[in-house]
């Protein structure tokens, strides 16, 4: 059954999709549909109908509920913008998204906290790699950026050690999928659709139109999106923000299988309630350039909780956060793949690692106590894990910035895909939504 939700039923509920709506089988048109109900579609088509009130948008989504993988599996964490290369798409939009889901939590009464960050270098080899960070983190015009001693750490996190620290106060956190969701509804209470359990399987130009009045050139409606129950939605334009199928959305328009998605899993351990008092905001390592991931840090949760990790190993399935989930079609996609079998031979030694201490805890534990040498084995256990979507080009690089892809011709000149390095996508969502939208404009001439 597909469910469609109408604009009371969503406006009733303040925390997810509802679990009984009138269902029927969808055949009606749009002008733009948009396949993927993450934070991301959801940002985007939130901008969208904000902008063109007088048109008619659709969110497609497969599952039963929206938000419901990378949106709902992330850290928590608003991100300042203090890692990523200065002028890139990727610092823009953390930097404006950060500042503009701050204020939009304030609009609609979202509760967050401004906890700070502290960047810690407990070795002197890493205090060049934590400057040249600092002078990154004031390019890029990081908010109240600065730089603290073992003593203003020790003020800041009286438990953490370390010789010197960039100190972020502007990082936060936030329970992103109630972000999420939040911008579910708006997009429905101006007057937008949301379709969920449909499971996007064909992407095409109409034979003809519904009633069989005219060839494709003079339909209105032109592009048939189909799901796998026999679902059909007929619209003018498609975009898709599929995040760990964004690459497979794009092969069945007719457009390009890369950048590649290929599915990492994190599996972090929590702090048992009675150690939180060991840490107060978020604490990370300065990064190692070698490494392709940031490594294990200290992430304080809207509900109490302290997450301890990550690691980063390949996810055997797509939508996989257990150890022993595995799909066929997406191991073989993954290790058939040349880029990461490059990925894999540049950083075999790290990636080693990431499954011997994802198997055994004591080993993360031991990292996490170069920060906080009060912690223990006995003082963590096993958490939840988060899947990314990492993209990745055929010679073994991450693609860190977003891609946008289409197509001249036939059906892919009416689809615009987008593909990201999720994180920091849930900060800068809704500097996504506009940027996106702003795309979507010029090519679709809306």
């Amino acid at each position: 059954m597909i469910r469609v939700l109408s604009g009371a039923t969503f406006a009733a509920v303040s925390a997810a999709i509802p679990k009984s709506t009138a269902a029927r089988r969808l055949h009606s048109s749009y002008d733009v549909a948009v396949v993927g109900g993450g934070i991301v579609g959801l940002a985007t088509v939130r901008e969208l109908i904000l902008r063109h009130p007088s048109l008619s948008f659709v969110l497609l989504e497969k599952e039963k509920e929206i938000s419901l993988h990378q949106s709902g599996h992330n850290s928590g964490v608003i991100h300042s913008g203090i890692y990523y290369t200065p002028g890139s798409l990727k610092a823009r939009l953390c930097v404006r998204g950060a500042t503009l889901a701050y204020d939009y939590c304030e609009k609609k009464g979202i509760p967050y906290k401004r906890c700070g960050k502290l960047i810690v270098a407990v070795e002197q080899e890493e205090v060049p790699r934590l400057k040249a960070l600092y002078q990154r983190g004031l390019q890029n015009q990081v908010r109240d950026l600065g730089i603290i001693d073992a003593k203003g750490i020790r003020e800041r996190e009286p438990f953490c050690r370390g010789i010197m620290a960039l100190d972020s106060p502007y990082t936060g956190i936030v329970d992103w999928r109630q972000v999420a969701l939040s911008y579910g509804r708006d997009f429905v209470e101006a007057g937008g659709t949301v379709v969920t359990e449909y499971e996007v399987n064909d992407i095409a130009l109409a034979a003809e139109s519904p009633a069989g009045d005219g060839p494709v050139t003079g339909l209105k409606h032109p592009v048939a999106v189909r799901d796998r129950r026999g679902g059909e939605v007929r619209c003018r334009y498609v975009l898709t923000c599929g995040g760990l199928y964004s690459d497979r959305l794009s092969q069945i328009s007719g457009c390009s299988p890369e950048p590649r998605i290929v599915p990492f899993r994190g599996d972090y351990l929590v702090l048992k309630p009675e150690k939180h008092y060991l840490v107060k905001g978020n604490i990370y390592p300065v990064p190692d350039p070698r490494f392709p991931f940031l490594g294990v840090h200290f992430t304080p949760r809207m509900d109490g909780s302290i997450w301890l990790g990550p690691n980063a190993v390949l996810a055997f399935k797509r939508e996989g956060y257990k150890v022993h989930d595995f799909n066929l079609r997406d191991f073989g996609d993954a290790i058939s793949f040349r880029g990461l079998q490059k990925l894999v031979l540049k950083n075999l030694r790290f990636g080693v690692g990431e499954m011997y201490r994802g198997i055994f805890t004591g080993a993360q534990v031991k990292l996490l106590q170069k920060y906080i040498p009060e912690i223990s084995p006995s003082d963590v256990l096993r958490g939840p894990a988060g899947v990314r979507a990492q993209a990745l080009d055929r010679d073994g690089n991450l693609v860190d910035d977003f891609v946008f892809d289409g197509g001249a011709g036939g059906v892919a000149s009416r689809v615009l895909h987008v593909r990201n390095a999720p994180s920091p996508a849930a900060t800068s969502s809704l500097a996504i939504g506009e940027m996106v939208a702003d795309e979507v404009e010029r090519r679709f001439a809306l």
